[in-house]
């Protein structure tokens, strides 16, 4: 037998696994390593975070992913040089990381590597029918695994489109076998580049599970905030906070057909983007509008489209909290203004036990551990959402 496969076998027999999750996100501030020890899988799985780190990309990096990111027009010698290169950068921080936590990848089972989303495509999206839902993210799981000596998972996202999904959001699994509650309804927020949240029935509920995309999170005020002022975030809402919102502009922004769509759903930065705003100040028919006032009315827009989304999906349920993770927890305006549409229920991710930043890293490790020991039958009471096990196993020899 290939030592391969038996070694598979023993970690899937084990009764915790040491799993390294990595997030890449679409605002490309760096990679989230984080080391889980998951005891158990499916209804049993337990999460215990050891370590957490977020090493930041190098500008050239950046830059190299930003000639191709959500572009339907690109140079294909990049875009296939790109895969073997961001999978030997992502390892050269495993390796990184595990040398400032004093492990060797012998200690580690595996890495769970969602790789860099650069291109989203379902057809609510393309609207081109005669192909499938489609998605593509970067990042070779063979080049980590024989970098790292470590067997890798990848390429989550292509089984779900496979099943019938649209490929995101895929935070569903792992938020319903971890976090579900006797106690109350809970919506999972996540404000990435785009904002989702995973809806979790009450335990016992005759309601399911789903999770959806909403629409912009951090996308639009970090493509303007690269371009204007050549930083990667609008921290701490320092410029947005300075200005107005121009609600002729938000009316406009909140036109967009897709946020009005049933949920689940998904999108990208594909369609939230600079382009979406300029058509929109475009046809509103505003000229000059100071970068201040343009970022308020952007943070307004995402905050907008999160409440609008959040009010449907709790629209006749009293019971229910809203867990916030992201990097837009740490945007106090946008904070602000759900706390104000949703007194007493909004908290951090926090509250429920794991650092908030790294839950989506930790969300992947456990993505790969049901694929490495669990069955897909534990997820299959989530809504329109395919109940499979993810991810491309590549082995280090």
């Amino acid at each position: 037998m290939n030592p391969g496969i038996a070694k598979l076998s023993d970690i899937a027999q084990k009764d915790y696994r040491l799993i390294i999750g990595l997030m890449s996100g679409t605002s490309l501030d760096g990679l989230d390593i984080a080391l889980c020890k998951i005891h158990g899988h499916g209804n049993t799985s337990r999460i215990e975070l050891l370590e957490f780190e977020t090493l930041d990309y190098q500008p050239e990096f950046r830059n190299w992913i930003r000639k191709i990111f959500a572009k339907r027009t690109v140079d294909q010698q990049i875009l296939c040089g790109l895969n073997p290169y961001i999978a030997e950068v992502h390892a050269d921080l495993i390796l990184k990381a595990l040398k400032k936590w004093e492990l060797k990848p012998e200690q580690i089972d595996a890495i769970a590597s969602h790789g860099q989303t650069v291109f989203h495509a379902p057809q609510s999206l393309t609207q081109v029918l005669s192909l499938p839902n489609s998605t593509l993210q970067l990042g070779d799981g063979d080049h980590i695994a024989v970098k790292t000596g470590i067997i890798c998972l990848s390429d989550f996202r292509q089984k779900h489109l496979a099943a019938g999904g649209e490929g995101a959001p895929l935070a569903a699994y792992g938020d319903y076998l971890l976090f579900s509650s006797e106690k109350e309804n809970r919506i999972l927020l996540n404000i990435g580049g785009i904002s989702n949240f995973t809806f979790l029935p009450q335990i016992g509920s005759e309601l399911e599970a789903y999770a959806t995309d909403l629409g912009p999170g951090n996308t639009m005020m970090n493509q303007y905030m690269e371009k204007h002022f050549k930083r990667e975030m609008d921290k701490d809402a320092e410029v947005a906070s300075k200005g107005t919102v121009n609600m002729l502009l938000l009316e406009e922004l909140l036109k967009e057909p897709f946020l009005n769509l049933n949920f689940p759903k998904t999108t990208g930065p594909e369609l939230f983007n600079l382009e979406y705003l300029q058509t929109a100040m475009k046809t509103a028919s505003i000229q000059d509008l100071s970068h201040e006032n343009t970022m308020a009315t952007l943070n307004a827009f995402s905050a907008k489209t999160i409440i609008n989304g959040i009010q449907r999906a709790t629209d006749g349920i009293t019971n229910f909290k809203i867990y916030v993770s992201g990097g837009g927890l740490h945007n106090p305006l946008l904070m602000e203004q759900l706390r104000e549409a949703f007194p007493n229920s909004v908290d951090s991710f926090e509250e429920l036990g794991l650092n908030p930043d790294a839950k989506e890293a930790c969300l992947f490790a456990v993505l790969a551990n049901e694929t490495l020991a669990g069955n897909p039958q534990s997820v299959k009471r989530i809504k329109d959402s395919p109940a499979v096990c993810m991810g491309k196993i590549s082995l280090p020899y």
